[in-house]
């Protein structure tokens, strides 16, 4: 009986997380309103360099916004700098070294940046890495949850303080955080948040993607009841045909290679709602939402609990090594 109880848990998130991808690959992709312009704005994009996260920041920049690229590669980053900077005429744009995998780089990135006395209007938490094999951060994390989830959990608190002090009554500021349909799937196993007695790596990824709606949740509940002009909102973007997908396995690979192309949303398809919650109008002081192709839709069920939210974001300070707020 135990064991059945045990079971059909996950084989339910295994369906509801089947579901939404199926409906995801047979659906329609969502195409960008015209957007206002942003000039005068400042936006950070973690893995601005490829994928998702280039596309987010080239438009970004396209709108005006100074925007500032975060990432572990100097090389890519600052040729994805150069690319938008001639392709959208827009001078501010820049590359600084993140690496989400080491705290002790999230922190010099912070530093770095508040040495530039800017403000911060957007923070797109938008890197991340998907079925990588069993591996450790800098600090002794399972990747997954270290890099896609504390990595992007220390650097938005440490930022938190500008992105209060750039937000106004008539305009907030804005963090968007990329999860992933995966997270249907998720448990959080707070016995093992490090997936160290049975590593699964589509297990992990999917812990790592609950964890950042549970997150983002939970901080804009603690934006809200201290009356900050910030808003935090977690972006799905779809099943889109970028390099994340290079760890899968071979036959995975083939039916990607096969299919891709037909099923699969393109970098740029998939960054339009994440473009979308950095500065649509429709999203202005809104807070709390997941958004799918630009339209608010639930979560999992189990992303509204409000004692599992508090719960991770206190374990999650003891291990970023920052005060507990609750």
């Amino acid at each position: 009986m135990w064991l059945l109880e045990l079971i059909v848990p996950v084989l339910w998130n295994y369906y509801i997380a089947t579901k939404v991808v199926l409906q995801q690959l047979l659906g329609r992709s969502f195409h960008l309103p015209v957007l206002s312009q942003q000039d005068g704005k400042v936006a950070i994009i973690t893995g601005g360099a490829k994928g998702i996260g280039y596309y987010t920041a080239k438009h970004l920049a396209r709108l005006g916004m100074h925007v500032i690229i975060a990432g572990n590669n100097e090389t890519d980053g600052n040729e994805a700098v150069t690319r938008i900077q001639q392709d959208t005429l827009n001078e501010k744009v820049e590359f600084l070294f993140c690496d989400l995998a080491s705290m002790k780089s999230i922190r010099n990135c912070v530093q770095n940046f508040k040495a530039k006395n800017l403000d911060l209007h957007v923070l797109v938490n938008n890197a991340g890495v998907m079925l990588v094999p069993e591996g450790r951060t800098e600090d002794g994390f399972e990747e997954h949850f270290g890099t896609n989830y504390l990595g992007h959990f220390l650097l938005t608190n440490l930022l938190l303080d500008t992105l209060r002090k750039s937000g106004t009554n008539d305009l907030n500021a804005r963090v968007v955080t990329v999860s992933s349909a995966t997270h249907f799937r998720g448990q959080v196993n707070f016995d093992d948040l490090q997936s160290s007695s049975c590593y699964s790596a589509h297990g992990a990824y999917a812990q790592s993607k609950l964890a950042l709606v549970l997150f983002t949740y939970y901080l804009q509940h603690l934006l809200t009841v201290e009356g900050s002009h910030v808003t935090c909102n977690a972006v799905d973007p779809g099943v889109v045909n970028t390099d994340l997908y290079k760890n899968l396995s071979y036959p995975g690979k083939v039916v990607k290679w096969m299919t891709g192309w037909l099923l699969l949303k393109s970098a740029e398809e998939g960054a339009a709602t994440s473009i979308y919650a950095c500065v649509s109008p429709d999203l202005e002081g809104i807070g709390g939402c997941y958004l799918y192709n630009g339209k608010r839709i639930d979560s999992s069920e189990v992303s509204y609990n409000l004692e599992l939210q508090k719960k991770l974001w206190t374990e999650s300070c003891k291990m970023a090594a920052l005060p507990v707020s609750s």
